[in-house]
């Protein structure tokens, strides 16, 4: 029998995120946004070769940091399992899975707190928005619909469970599958995605990567890989 353990006060909120190379684009924002509602950071560095370990270290709610000598980057199940363990050694009581170019909306830090001092349910879900080319408006089109569902990044932890990652190289879910077996809630609080929001020649950049990663579409999809390289795409204003 795993003991399941649901507390209405006191529970601690550790945030969890692999990085790689994102010390000159957005990962200082978002330790700094982090640090105003988060009580722990646990941060794995997949190899690094700029400041990013050293800006992880400047953070004071940084717990953890484990740097790799050799990238994960193409065994990406394996980066998110060592992240999980590392963050479960730290025995928190609920997981908020962030990446480095993710920031949550300012009304975040207030609701949060309300949202795990309850025993009703174990996981929230938010919308993301992939923003583009800036940081005031958002990609929506047929091939840009991140922000039209709702994705789980918010978990209790319960550390008897034998959680566990499928091997999958590319795309992987940021949680471990079996955090969706358990009782959630669909929140309205947004996500900034700010993947996109860099130049033309970083969309480019990442739109190499991904085919020479997954030539096939195996992980991914090849249409919308090739829209990353659109022009004129239709972008919607982000309102506060």
């Amino acid at each position: 029998m795993i003991r399941r353990v649901r507390k209405t006060s006191g529970n601690k909120l550790t945030a969890i995120m692999q990085v790689r190379n994102e010390a000159s684009r957005f990962l200082p924002l978002v330790l700094e946004e982090l640090c105003t509602f988060v009580d722990e950071i646990v941060v794995v560095d997949d190899h690094s070769t700029d400041r990013t370990a050293e800006v992880c270290r400047a953070c004071p709610k940084v717990v953890k940091l484990v740097t790799l000598e050799d990238s994960l980057f193409a065994q990406e199940w394996e980066l998110r399992t060592l992240l999980w363990q590392t963050a479960a050694a730290t025995e928190p009581d609920w997981l908020l899975s962030v990446d480095a170019d993710e920031l949550y909306e300012r009304k975040a830090r207030e609701y949060i707190p309300h949202l795990i001092n309850q025993d009703r349910v174990d996981w929230f879900s938010f919308r993301f928005y992939d923003f583009w080319g800036g940081t005031t408006h958002y990609r929506d089109d047929a091939l840009w619909t991140l922000h039209k569902r709702q994705y789980i990044s918010l978990v209790r932890f319960f550390p008897e469970f034998p959680y566990w990652y499928p091997k999958k190289d590319h795309h992987m879910s940021r949680l471990p599958p079996a955090c969706y077996m358990f009782r959630g809630e669909h929140t309205a609080l947004r996500v900034k995605h700010l993947g996109w929001a860099g130049s033309l020649e970083d969309r480019v950049r990442k739109y190499l990567r991904y085919k020479k990663m997954d030539p096939d579409g195996r992980w991914g999809s090849l249409a919308q890989y090739e829209s990353i390289l659109d022009l004129e795409p239709n972008l919607v204003e982000w309102q506060e």
